[in-house]
């Protein structure tokens, strides 16, 4: 997937990385087992939080990724079902549909004296779900553009040539060495920033093409072309929404990303709906809802496809 966020400038160069960070990673899936592994690799300390199951299996035979970008590797980590001791980072990286139990696995006491919180989910609302429970200044909201699937405990498939993400806070000063610290794991990272406009970028893009893949049953080719005008709505409404909310979001540019992609790419939501798993539609078509009547936006396409998955 792809997304932009405005006003952003280059994170700060690998070699600006002060020193060895201690990582947890709540939630060692596509996303989260990749970061980890690649962090590992660049010599942090990385702890994934995770069942008993594949706490084990992590413990025993690490992170294996299979990667165009970064090449085949196996990279050693720590695992366990809960964080015992204080971290520099916590990486989120669960559904939204898990998070609040998963957040029990990680008290806010373990967090080290200035460390952060680094959420990468779909949507735009949990961040202040986080900042409820462990403070306004240790939460950076934060953007993931990557195509990386968990295909067994531990075994990550990285599909996509890029892996980027844009952060962005209420302060910039401690990104800047969160953005070293990635970039030292190989992870493109940039400093943006406003935070609203960072969170509808992604969500004004993935809204569209989750709901329409999910509902249609179809890869983004057959809906750009045998639902183009549901999509050019759909793409319309989300977008006032979004500028309503203070992000200036292009609709054209968002509709040209989806003619640019792969006919048969299909939304994770589309994935998650074949194989009978919960579905993120409140984070991504419910936020878009709620904002929507916050702003007195109307949004009935929206909120038609979300009335026809709720049952899924």
């Amino acid at each position: 997937m792809t997304s932009t966020a405005p006003d952003a400038t280059e994170a700060t160069s690998a070699r600006s990385a002060p020193r060895p960070w201690t990582v947890a990673v709540l939630g060692p899936g596509g996303v989260g087992g990749l970061l980890a592994a690649l962090l590992s690799r660049a010599g942090h300390r990385v702890i994934c939080l995770a069942g008993d199951a594949t706490a084990r299996s992590l413990r025993e035979g690490g992170i294996q990724v299979r990667s165009g970008q970064f090449g085949d590797f196996t990279a050693k980590v720590e695992a366990d079902t809960e964080l015992r001791e204080p971290v520099d980072l916590c990486v989120v990286a669960v559904k939204h549909t898990s998070l609040d139990a998963a957040l029990d696995r990680v008290p806010p006491a373990m967090l080290g004296a200035d460390g952060l919180v680094l959420p990468l989910l779909n949507g735009i609302e949990h961040p202040g779900t986080l900042r409820r429970r462990y403070g306004d200044d240790r939460v950076a909201a934060g953007v993931i553009r990557v195509e990386s699937t968990r295909v067994a405990p531990g075994v990550i498939e990285h599909g996509s040539p890029f892996t980027d993400i844009d952060l962005a806070g209420k302060s910039t000063h401690p990104l800047t060495g969160l953005a070293a610290v990635l970039e030292s794991a190989g992870v493109r990272t940039r400093v943006a920033g406003p935070e609203t406009a960072v969170l509808w970028a992604k969500l004004a893009f993935l809204a569209p093409f989750a709901l329409l893949t999910t509902r249609y049953d179809a890869a983004i080719g057959t809906v750009r072309t045998d639902h183009r005008e549901e999509l050019l709505t759909l793409v319309g409404e989300i977008t006032a929404v979004g500028r309503a909310a203070g992000a200036p979001l292009d609709a054209d540019r968002t509709l040209a990303m989806y003619d640019t992609f792969p006919a048969g790419m299909k939304s994770s939501m589309q994935r998650d709906a074949e194989a009978g798993r919960a579905l993120e539609l409140d984070a991504i078509g419910g936020a878009v809802l709620r904002a929507a009547e916050r702003y007195g936006v109307p949004a009935p396409t929206a909120a038609r496809l979300v009335s026809e998955l709720a049952p899924l």
